[in-house]
């Protein structure tokens, strides 16, 4: 997903230099996808949650229970919630760059966005 999520940033910025492009079509197509991908970072915030409250409660049951054996159990949760945690956040980050690209295609179709021109 990062670099798909990528290359279609790119195509986009590349869509937003080309005046012969046909915006109206790109604002459908970009809306679309907006949609796509809010989708998959909502899954990915539900996994990356369900996986910082298993990491929690296995530290809890360690230190309640004490209990050495769940100590790989909770080291294996904390070592996969990194990536998911980075893998979260770049969704997070990239796809409200999406939405400022959104409102340049929609300025371009339009004339006006709430963003503000630099």
């Amino acid at each position: 997903m990062t670099e798909y999520l990528t290359q279609y940033r790119k195509y986009i910025l590349e869509r937003l230099e080309d005046e012969s492009c046909d915006f109206s079509q790109l604002l459908d197509y970009h809306t679309e996808k907006l949609h796509q991908f809010q989708h998959e970072r909502f899954i990915h915030l539900l996994v990356t949650v369900l996986f910082a409250l298993a990491t929690v409660m296995t530290f809890i049951a360690v230190a309640v229970f004490e209990t050495v054996a769940l100590i790989p159990l909770a080291v294996l949760f904390l070592v996969l919630l990194i990536p998911y945690i980075k893998h979260y956040f770049f969704l997070e980050n990239t796809v409200q760059k999406l939405y400022k690209d959104y409102d340049r295609i929609y300025r371009k179709v339009y004339g006006v966005s709430q963003e503000v021109e630099k």
